[in-house]
Formats: structure tokens, sequence, C-alpha cells
């Protein structure tokens, strides 16, 4: 299945606005009249609409395409056009129900997942509708249930040690908070741009050059490509910079989001992290948006060293 961001659409939304609104069936406004009930919705059918939006959105890209190239000859057929607002019109109502269930799910940290820029309904939504992160003592079971743990690897025929659809979100996650920077609001993106800095200036020197070699030994990299340009001097490509990047930011954020959960349902802090405590590691960064979460503020300003 092919899962795409939404922001990628503008230009395509842009090119479509003469296509014919999407008349909705009956039964859509049934389930229209029922969004406003939508925190009442069970974690499987959370899922099941969180695959659903990916799986409109990709349908309807699809179209969109479709109908842009058959305008550039002839008229599309009307067919085209109903195609496309149907799905668009699934995926404004599945947005709408997931934005309902994700200011009102009974655990309360919706209402903080909602708060950080980036983060939308559906990413929310499938954030919560995938792992209960209150109920582990620290954040690295939901690091490798999302993906996000590289000692992990599988071989084909192997059952994937990590949530497929968990690790999409995530990635949809980092992404967002990337196209986030410079908003006024923006916290995590501001924070990937100084990792990425912090990566490039490793890269540049030097420091990243085993990996690089273990890259290119590990996989097959066609040698006339820029990535392998990249690795064959012992520098790592600039899309892989951006990865790594990505993917400091999104386990950030996930320590963040495992913190509030689990002070959510126990009324205290998780333990301190294992680089802190035994690495010796001496910067947190802490959630941000803890003011709305009673008590978490002054637990956090509190916690013994």
């Amino acid at each position: 299945m092919t899962f795409l961001i939404a922001d990628d659409l503008a230009e395509e939304m842009a090119a479509l606005e003469d296509i014919d609104t999407y008349e909705a069936p009956a039964p859509l406004e049934r389930a229209k009249r029922d969004i406003k009930q939508a925190e009442t919705l069970s974690i499987d059918e959370v899922k099941f609409l969180v695959d659903m939006y990916y799986t409109a959105q990709g349908y309807r890209i699809t179209s969109a395409a479709r109908v842009r190239r058959t305008v550039e000859t002839e008229e599309p057929h009307a067919m085209l056009g109903w195609t496309f607002g149907a799905y668009e019109t699934v995926e404004k109502e599945i947005k709408k129900a997931l934005d309902v269930y994700t200011y009102k799910e009974p655990t309360g940290v919706g209402v903080w997942l909602r708060s950080i820029t980036g983060i939308g309904p559906v990413i929310a939504a499938g954030l919560l509708a995938h792992k209960n992160p209150q109920d582990d003592e620290t954040v690295g079971r939901l690091w490798a249930f999302a993906g996000l743990d590289p000692s992990r690897t599988w071989d084909k025929g192997e059952k994937r040690p990590w949530n497929a659809d968990l690790k999409v979100i995530c990635f949809h996650a980092g992404e967002s908070f990337v196209k986030m920077q410079g908003r006024k609001t923006d916290y995590y993106g501001r924070l990937y741009a100084q990792r990425k800095a912090f990566e490039v200036l490793r890269n540049d020197n030097g420091k990243l050059a085993d990996q690089a070699a273990a890259v290119l030994k590990a996989k097959r990299i066609g040698k006339d490509t820029v990535a392998y340009a990249s690795y064959s001097i012992g520098k790592l490509p600039a899309a892989h910079i951006h990865a790594r990047a990505r993917r400091w930011t999104v386990k950030l954020f996930l320590s963040h989001y495992h913190a509030v959960a689990y002070y959510l349902a126990h009324k205290r802090l998780p333990p301190r992290p294992y680089v802190i405590t035994q690495l010796g590691h001496v910067d947190e960064i802490s959630p941000p948006n803890m003011d709305l979460i009673p008590g978490m503020t002054e637990a956090w300003t509190n916690r013994p060293r």
C-alpha cells in the first residue's frame, strides 16, 4: 500500500478546481451526523479509518493525475471527475471524525498530540491506535515497535520485528515536522534543523565514514547514482543525512509522547532515559506544551537528578 503526504497535493488540487463537486450519497450523510460521536470509535475502527484515509488519498492522487493528463488532450470523462471527488470526500469525512476522536479519546494524551505543530488528526489517531506507550517504563519498546531500532533486522520470509503501519505514520510525522520549520509554533522542526546541521558537520569531517562503508557493503547501489558517489568516498548522501536527522527528531518526539502518556496514566514521570542515567549525557530536552497536563510541568522541574 502506498502512503502519501497530504501537503504534496496542493498543486494537484489547484489544477483541478474545475472538476465538478462530488455529491455525497445518502449513507455518507448518516456518517456525517455520527461524526460528533467519533470518540466512541474502537481502536480497531480507528486503525481502519487511518488506513482508509491514506488509501483514499493515494487513489485521489492517481485520479487527479489521470484527469490532468486527459485535460491536456481532451475533456475528461465525467466518471473521472466523480472518482476524484469521491476519494476527496472520503478523506475529508474521515479526517473530521479523527479530529473529534483525537480531542476526546479517553486517555487525554490526544489533546497533547494535537497541540504539536505538524501533528494533525490522522497522524495523532494513528499513534493512539497502534500502541499504548503508558504501559512501558521506557520509550525503547515504542521505538522498536515503530521500526526505529536500527539493531533489529529481518530477513526475507521472516516476520517484521516492528509494525509497518506505525513506521509509516512516524515517517509522515517526521516529514511534517520538517515542513513546519519557520512557523511561530514550531518545536520539532527547529530541532530537526539543528540535528541536520550537526549530522552534516560530522559527515563533512569524516566521522560517518564507517557507516558509509557499511551501507556500500550491505546494499546494492548503482555505481552511476549520486548515492554511490557519496558512499564511495566515505560520505553519506544528502538523503541519508536527512533521514538520520528526521529519525532522531521522531524518536525525541516519541519519547515526549511516551512521557506524557505515562504521566497521565500513573501520575508520575517515567524513569530517566538510559543515556542520562548510564551514559552520562546531561542535556535532556523537555516535552513542549506540558502546561496542558495538570501537574506535569512541576513534576518535570522538580525531577531529581
